[in-house]
């Protein structure tokens, strides 16, 4: 049995660092595990320009503990107006790496979202020319459609006809939740990756009502029925350089998740690593853990690998019922709960 386990740095390449306090409050657990990450643009107001985003990524660096050694990897906001100069400017300045697609009303933040794709050809054309990846939250909005069937409909309604009529855009579906997505992206060609998060590989939609409505295991996209857990479970161990790790690590405060409209997103990042080297483990195959967490995503983005390593040991770890307080109280994942595997650093 393995006591200790060395892997390369890792990155986060999907994550809600929020802004104002809980910035301040969630910010460190991302940079103690992780090298870089990719931080959604989902403020209020949105990031949509070059100006904003450079802000934000100034307000995350000055929100990180003394000595942190992170780097925050920035993102476009994409509205149906959005402009395909700005874009190319931001990217070709290094303001950011990546644009974010959310269809309009999908999730948290989204009211400024896109309301249909075709208002987007110029800035496709851009992002396909520049080589600037689109982050794609895929799932349709439309009401007469099931919540658990929203981003099975997205891949065939939206996703298979982008991926024909762009062929060389590269393309990050986000948050894989179904057998649909994930056999999309295995088939697709090699300018298609997916981003899997911990706690779609760990719950099914049973953890929502586990003995009555559980608003902490509710997240966008929705955790779907055991099948689906079980096929994302299966790419994130394949070893496929298709599949990467992306907490999408999304805090609220309690009292946003516990109330009569509660805000979905699950805050993973304390314990992430833990929760994925439990997976693996289960799977047997933490010898694919590295490339997992530490390399298909740095180079889908053609980044360089990080230098140095993280360790995780064998150890029993109670994860705390709550972290924060006041307003910036929020329930981790796994709360409550012994993991097997402690962060070393």
């Amino acid at each position: 049995m393995i006591e200790r386990l060395t892997i390369r740095r890792p990155d986060d390449w999907h994550v809600h660092l929020r802004d104002g306090d809980m910035l301040r409050a969630v910010a460190g657990y991302t940079a103690r595990q992780f090298a870089r990450a990719i931080v959604m643009p989902n403020l209020t107001p949105p990031v949509t320009s070059v100006a904003a985003v450079e802000a934000y990524r100034d307000r995350i660096l000055a929100a990180l503990p003394a000595g942190a050694d992170f780097t925050p990897l920035m993102t476009c906001y994409l509205t149906d107006d959005s402009d395909p100069a700005e874009i190319a400017r931001g990217h070709a300045s290094g303001a950011w790496v990546a644009c974010k697609l959310y269809p309009a009303h999908a999730t948290t933040n989204s009211a400024h979202g896109v309301t249909d794709i075709r208002a987007l050809t110029a800035v496709l054309e851009t992002l396909q020319r520049i080589g600037m990846p689109l982050l794609i939250h895929g799932e349709v909005t439309d009401r007469d459609i099931d919540i658990f069937d929203r981003e099975a409909v997205f891949v065939e309604r939206v996703l298979a006809p982008l991926v024909r009529d762009y062929p060389e855009l590269r393309i990050v579906l986000e948050h894989v939740t179904t057998t649909e997505a994930v056999d999309f992206v295995a088939s697709a060609g090699p300018h298609v990756a997916a981003t899997i998060t911990p706690q779609h590989l760990l719950i099914n939609r049973n953890a929502l009502f586990d003995g009555g409505l559980r608003p902490h295991a509710y997240c966008l996209p929705v955790a779907k029925r055991e099948r689906h857990r079980l096929a994302v479970r299966r790419a994130a161990v394949s070893g496929s350089p298709k599949f990467f790790l992306g907490t999408d690590s999304a805090p609220h405060g309690v009292h946003r998740k516990e109330a009569a409209c509660g805000c979905a997103g699950i805050f993973n990042a304390p314990f992430a690593l833990e929760g994925y080297a439990r997976v693996f483990e289960e799977e047997g195959a933490l010898d694919r853990l590295e490339g997992f967490a530490s390399e298909h995503g740095a180079r889908f983005y053609g980044l360089p690998l990080n230098d140095g390593t993280v360790t995780l040991e064998r150890a029993a770890v109670t994860v705390p019922e709550r972290i924060g307080e006041g307003d910036l109280a929020v329930v981790p994942f796994h709360a409550g709960e012994t993991l097997a595997w402690r962060f070393v650093g």
